[in-house]
């Protein structure tokens, strides 16, 4: 295969410390060791891995035909006979630490699609709500071929409908250049940026580690389909770390009243797993000091026009998702947000006064899963940079330039499918 020219060095980990976070990125690869394999046991039991959803709202903002003819977009959904009646009904769906004090949770009930203190949409869990019941097991976020202007459109609005800059080609997420000149706007703009970016990242991880090569029917973990999306722009994988820096600290500040819920479940036996993981989840996460400030945020005399605004682009990017024409990437999609927008809640929304905590096991599930989600995606990262390092070291000495050594190699086969488009034209999902 010819020789590319690497605009940064995918081999290289980032390292000191992430810009508006309060820790290195050393300090976030040691803290994912631990509590990533608790995290991916977490979402495997009944409480976590049924998930209620309407994917069928419709896109309010364009006309958009919800059909994508790959088998691979199709959500396999469960009956509600296979949902534990404790995990369902009204009153255990909603979660309310006002009436627990320092003791656990107790209950909430919520009646629109959010509240003040909302930052998204919110995906109802009761009995009452429309949707359809999902195990989340069985509909792995991974890659299903769908693509083209559809599937563009949808970052390009999460971006651009949101105030965000484009950069001359129309780039979903900044280059070096636009990053700088980002970097000098108003900390509350620049962090909902961040978390956009990050998400994005880390979903685009994702289906590159887990990719159909098409002609064999193989899912395998596709180098070229990382660099070009993700491993090339050093400032994706910040922002991605970035985002996980505030989900580990939303998660920490909720830690206390997490691990004194008498958690329901569905499977005999899994309330005393989710009680032990969830210990122990708790147990790193007071290990280290806040990951993220939200103090520094909404701070000043115009801090509440701001966050008003803040809160607008959140909702608006929640409701984009009902706009993606893949009905799986519109499950992982929504999930996502609303576990980012749980996050902000926590953070934001209620201060340290325990008497108005309010989240509902719909939240629960999404700030967990989506938490798991870009855990998962800084493991597939460093697998990633190790595929990166392996190639290096088997390339041809002969093929590289010696004016070029630290930036082109000659790369060796590694099986791909079909045609993988960047990140910035409208990749397949």
């Amino acid at each position: 295969m010819p020789s590319k020219k690497w605009r940064a060095d995918p081999q290289r980990q980032p390292s000191g410390h992430i810009k508006d976070a309060c820790c290195e990125y050393s300090d976030v690869n040691r803290i994912n060791d631990q509590i990533s394999p608790l995290l991916q046991d977490l979402v495997k039991t009944s409480f976590f891995r049924y998930y209620k959803v309407n994917l069928e709202k419709g896109c309010p903002f364009w006309k958009e035909n919800h059909r994508c003819y790959s088998i691979d977009c199709a959500v396999a959904t469960v009956d509600e006979s296979e949902v534990a009646e404790q995990l369902k009904t009204v009153a255990i769906s909603k979660a309310d630490f006002s009436t627990a004090g320092d003791n656990g949770f107790g209950l909430f009930h919520r009646d629109c699609e959010f509240s003040e203190n909302d930052f998204c949409v919110v995906e109802e869990n009761d009995v009452r709500s429309e949707g359809v019941y999902v195990n989340l097991l069985l509909n792995p976020e991974r890659f299903t071929g769908y693509a083209g202007e559809s599937a563009a459109r949808i970052w390009n609005a999460l971006y651009k409908e949101n105030c965000f800059p484009l950069d001359d080609s129309g780039s979903r997420q900044l280059t070096s250049d636009h990053q700088r000149s980002w970097d000098d706007t108003c900390t509350e703009k620049r962090v909902l940026y961040r978390l956009i970016s990050g998400l994005h990242a880390s979903i685009s991880t994702h289906i590159c580690d887990k990719y159909l090569d098409g002609k064999t029917g193989i899912w395998y973990r596709n180098l070229d389909c990382f660099l070009d999306r993700v491993g090339r722009f050093p400032e994706r994988v910040e922002n991605l770390y970035f985002t996980y820096a505030v989900l580990l600290r939303a998660v920490t500040k909720l830690s206390p009243y997490l691990k004194t819920y008498s958690w329901c479940a569905g499977v005999e036996g899994d309330k005393g797993k989710i009680k032990s993981l969830v210990r122990d989840i708790v147990k790193v996460t007071k290990s280290c000091p806040p990951a993220f400030d939200e103090t520094q945020l909404f701070a000043n005399s115009s801090s509440d026009a701001i966050k008003e605004e803040f809160k607008m682009h959140f909702r608006n990017i929640s409701r984009i998702m009902d706009c993606d024409g893949c009905e799986k990437c519109r499950l992982w999609g929504k999930l996502q947000i609303s576990g980012l927008g749980t996050a902000l809640k926590i953070l934001f929304s209620f201060g340290n006064k325990v008497s108005s905590y309010h989240l509902t096991r719909s939240e629960l599930v999404a700030l967990i899963n989506g938490f798991a989600r870009v855990s998962n995606s800084l493991s597939a990262v460093a697998r990633f940079r190790a595929m990166t390092q392996q190639e290096a070291l088997a390339a041809p000495l002969d093929a590289i330039d010696g004016k070029e050594k630290s930036d082109e190699w000659t790369q060796s086969t590694i099986v791909t499918s079909g045609t993988t488009q960047s990140a910035d034209n409208g990749g397949p999902k």
